[in-house]
């Protein structure tokens, strides 16, 4: 794993943060890193970068419970940006800028352009609209999310249109370059204040944001830019997952409106209940039930795991509440860290019915030294039963 900083470290906030405390932490290492306050400078430049990062996390409720729980190794590829973690650093100055710009309002103090061009000083950059994200369940047996799995689901989904290039225009090209914001977006205002020239931008009401405006729409999508479509989409959930996992799809959601960013695609894991095996982290618990002659004679009995089924030697004098232990035999750790175990809790079977024969067969044990319980055994059951209990 690389040797990243701690994210809150980075920001120089603590793990209790709230995310207006974040959003100021960071407001300020941006300002501070900015490439237009601190041209040519590289270190700064990746000071930035690892600031964008740290905030993209932390600023999200999802990848920043996983990031809480499992830190820059997030495992599988998949899980908080796929190949083994956390990878943010991947995004570009324009990612930032298009991403990050409402941190400062759209606004800039002394000429300093509070998100514009990391190469020309304050020129304005047109944010990119966002597809709306789509949430599914994934229901999963323990066998699957022992062995992980790949799922095919057909998913209803807005698409650019194919017609106009998600443009919304008639053939792609019936629209013009707006007029008021000359394709930029957004418009922007400068006011004299006592602390200098004050700028402030905001969308463009003439094309909402977008830098042009449709002559003719496109007669698909009556001008949306998108339609509506089922996909299917293939995907592997890796093992050892649990309820209520997330597994993100990026670009898999809906698409945007006359061009932009998919949405993502979220799919949410749900765990079936096994009839057989109870789930405890990454060990499998299951209930055997012996009767009287296997629990004080031993035996061999067949069991039910994950993956099929095992056989377990059961010896001879075996108490209610001993646990056998079949190492291996549970689930596999998301984190790539081991395999749990399978942990068999012996019960035995009191009869409630006997005939003749049986109750005379047990009646013969009656008063046996061998049939009772010593001081010993007495305090070793009832501290593994207080332990239980506890």
């Amino acid at each position: 794993m690389d040797n990243k900083r701690d994210y809150y470290e980075v920001l120089g906030v603590a793990k209790t943060a709230t995310a207006d405390e974040l959003k100021k932490a960071y407001r300020k290492l941006a300002l501070k890193y900015h490439p237009d306050k601190n041209p040519g400078d590289k270190a700064a430049e990746e000071k930035f970068k690892e600031a964008a990062e740290a905030y993209d996390v932390l600023s999200d409720a999802d990848k920043r419970a996983k990031y809480d729980q499992w830190g820059h190794n997030m495992g599988p590829s998949g899980f908080g940006g796929g190949g083994g973690g956390f990878h943010a650093s991947g995004m570009s100055m324009e990612d930032i800028f298009s991403q990050f710009g409402d941190i400062f309002g759209g606004g800039s103090f002394g000429g300093f352009g509070g998100f514009g061009s990391a190469a020309g000083g304050s020129a304005r950059r047109r944010r990119q609209p966002k597809g709306s994200d789509l949430r599914i369940k994934v229901k999963l047996t323990l066998k699957e999310i022992s062995e992980g799995v790949t799922k095919k689901l057909k998913i209803p989904r807005f698409v650019q249109c194919q017609h106009c290039a998600g443009t919304g225009a008639k053939d792609g090209t019936a629209f013009h370059t707006c007029n008021r914001c000359h394709g930029s977006g957004v418009i922007e205002h400068v006011q004299q204040t006592f602390l200098g020239p004050m700028s402030s931008t905001a969308t463009c009401p003439e094309c909402n944001g977008e830098g042009k405006t449709i002559t003719q729409k496109c007669t698909y999508c009556n001008g949306e830019g998108i339609v509506k479509q089922e996909e299917v989409v293939e995907f592997t959930i890796p093992a050892g997952v649990s309820d209520g996992m997330i597994l993100t799809l990026k670009g898999k959601g809906n698409a945007a409106r006359h061009g932009g960013i998919n949405g993502d695609l979220l799919i949410v894991v749900e765990e079936l209940p096994d009839q057989e095996l109870i789930r405890d982290g990454n060990d499998l618990i299951y209930n055997l039930m012996l009767d009287i002659p296997t629990a004080a004679l031993g035996g061999s009995v067949e069991i039910p795991t994950v993956n099929g089924k095992a056989r377990v030697k059961i010896p001879a004098g075996t108490q209610p509440g001993k646990v056998l232990r079949l190492r291996g035999k549970g689930l596999p750790s998301t984190e790539g860290y081991g395999t749990g175990d399978e942990l068999v809790n012996i019960m035995v079977y009191i009869p409630e019915n006997l005939n003749d024969k049986e109750k005379e067969a047990i009646e013969s044990l009656r008063g046996s030294a061998n049939t009772q319980a010593t001081e010993s055994v007495k305090k070793r059951i009832f501290s593994r039963l207080r332990h239980i209990f506890e």
